[in-house]
Order: structure tokens, then C-alpha cells, then sequence
């Protein structure tokens, strides 16, 4: 293993932990980044890297689970505001955290559906520069266009437990968007469409992250088994540092984007999406990309 191969790893370890998080779209970046540091890796380095993108996000993943362990875990006594029971097993089960998974599983519907039918066909057909070029300039559109005019407006959902299951679904129909478009990015299609139906930025945000959870998990799991567990040892060395740095990066990133959310609203990730499809397209077309 070349040590330039490790400092590849790292470099795409940073910028998942960045951008998956940050509504500036994680697979357009990576997709990208390959451009113009391809990691080349293995006996079949294409189909290695179609699986390294998806599953370096479970570096990610784990990060929000590890910050939001409380608000996820839905067994114990501690902070259980709403126990099955008063007593015995039944005071051990958060029936409003068991709700939030129901809510979270219907989300994934729209995706886990068409993703698993059309992964092959969508990522031959849109994962290029043009489609994420495009993806970044609109939503970052989307994003001014709806921040502006909600400004001032207060939300009408305020708290995770007031997320319906017509919410739900209509959540997983924005995310179905980013399954199918690279740039677009899986938070920013999920907030962007729960802003639009009334939900506050810090509740968006957080039912983001807690989406990504079983929706990473579905996709690397697929990834996984289209590729073959027979990895070696390069390969498994070369991944296992990606999702680390990734893990280690989203930590600080997460923690910044809800500071950020409680003082700033979202156009400045607009500004940015637009000014970097602009200079994807305008590389592209020059012949760099």
C-alpha cells in the first residue's frame, strides 16, 4: 500500500465528514474530488471506488449516533418521558423514541424503494459533473428562495414529536430527489423539503441526521454486497481509514451546523452551492473534469 493511497484516504475521509452533513451535497463532492485525485485501488479500482463512496459514510453515521445516543437508544429508565409501563419491562421502553423510528422508517420508503430497483441505472445515467452542476445551482436556489421567504415566519412543527406520519413520507419523497441526482445531497433535499411543510431548522436537522442512520446503513449494505466481502488487504485498510477520518471530522462538523442553525438560516450554503456548480460546469466544459 502506497502511503500516497493513505493520504488519498484521508483527504476523502475529511471532505465526507464535512459534507455529509453541511446541505452542499457529500456524493457530488466525493465525485468531484475522484476527478481530480482518483483513488485507484485494487484489481477492479472502478468498482472499489463505487463502493468506498457509499460506505465511508458509515464513518459518518457513527457520529451521530454516538452524539445523539439519548435521543436515539429507545430502551432504559433514565430521562424516559414516555415509559410503555409505570412498572417492570414496560418502564424500560421510550414509546415516544420507538415512535420517532416508525417515523424515520416511512421516510426511507420513497429511496430504499427506488433504490434498490435502479441504483445501476441512476448511477450510470447521473453520476457525472453536468448532473451535479445542475443539482448544486438548483437547490442552491431552493434554498435562498425558501429561506427568504420564511423569514420571520415561525414553524409550525417545533419538536421531533410532532412529526406526523404524512410528514414522514413527504420528507422521504425530497430525500427520493437526492437518491436519484448526485449534488442535490441528502440534507439538503430532506431540510430544504422539511422547511417547506413547517419544520423548524434545528428539528430538520436533527431528523436529518437520525434519517441517515438507516438509510447509510441500507445503501452500504448494498454497496457491500454488490462488491463481495472479499476484500484485500489494501482495500480494507484503505476504507477503514476513510470511515475513521470521516467519523472523527463529522463529529466537529455536527456539533458546528447545530450552533450554527440556532443563530444563522441556510442561504449561506445556498451562495455556496450556486458559485460551485458554476465553476463544475465551467470546468467541465473547458475539458479539466
Amino acid at each position: 500500500m502506497e502511503i500516497f493511497d493513505i493520504i488519498k484516504s484521508v483527504i476523502f475521509g475529511i471532505v465526507e465528514g464535512i459534507t455529509e452533513w453541511l446541505p452542499i451535497s457529500s456524493t457530488g463532492h466525493m465525485i468531484l474530488l475522484n476527478e481530480i485525485l482518483p483513488l485507484r485501488i485494487g484489481k477492479n479500482p472502478d468498482d472499489f471506488y463505487s463502493m468506498f463512496e457509499v460506505v465511508i459514510q458509515l464513518g459518518a453515521i457513527m457520529a451521530v449516533v454516538v452524539l445523539f445516543w439519548s435521543q436515539i437508544w429507545p430502551f432504559g429508565r433514565k430521562d424516559n418521558k414516555a415509559p410503555l409501563a409505570k412498572t417492570g419491562i414496560g418502564a424500560w421502553i421510550k414509546t415516544d423514541i420507538f415512535v420517532l423510528w416508525f417515523h424515520i422508517l416511512v421516510s426511507t420508503i420513497p429511496a430504499a424503494i427506488i433504490g434498490v430497483l435502479f441504483d445501476d441505472v441512476f448511477e450510470r445515467l447521473f453520476y457525472n459533473f453536468q448532473t451535479v452542476a445542475i443539482m448544486l445551482i438548483l437547490f442552491g436556489i431552493a434554498f435562498i428562495v425558501i429561506e427568504t421567504r420564511h423569514n420571520g415566519k415561525s414553524a409550525k412543527i417545533n419538536s421531533l414529536v410532532d412529526i406526523s406520519y404524512t410528514t414522514a413520507l413527504m420528507i422521504g419523497f425530497f430525500q427520493l430527489i437526492a437518491a436519484v441526482f448526485p449534488g442535490t445531497s441528502r440534507s439538503g433535499a430532506t431540510i430544504v423539503g422539511a422547511l417547506l411543510i413547517g419544520v423548524s431548522r434545528t428539528v430538520a436537522a436533527e431528523y436529518t441526521f437520525f434519517l441517515a442512520i438507516p438509510v447509510m446503513f441500507g445503501a452500504s449494505l448494498l454497496k457491500l454486497i454488490k462488491f463481495g466481502f472479499h476484500f484485500t488487504g489494501e482495500e480494507a485498510a484503505i476504507l477503514i481509514i476513510g470511515m475513521v477520518v470521516a467519523f472523527v471530522v463529522s463529529l466537529v462538523v455536527i456539533k458546528f451546523l447545530m450552533g450554527y442553525i440556532k443563530k444563522h438560516n441556510f442561504i449561506v450554503f445556498g451562495w455556496y452551492r450556486i458559485m460551485l456548480g458554476a465553476i463544475v460546469l465551467l470546468c467541465g466544459i473547458a475539458g479539466l473534469l
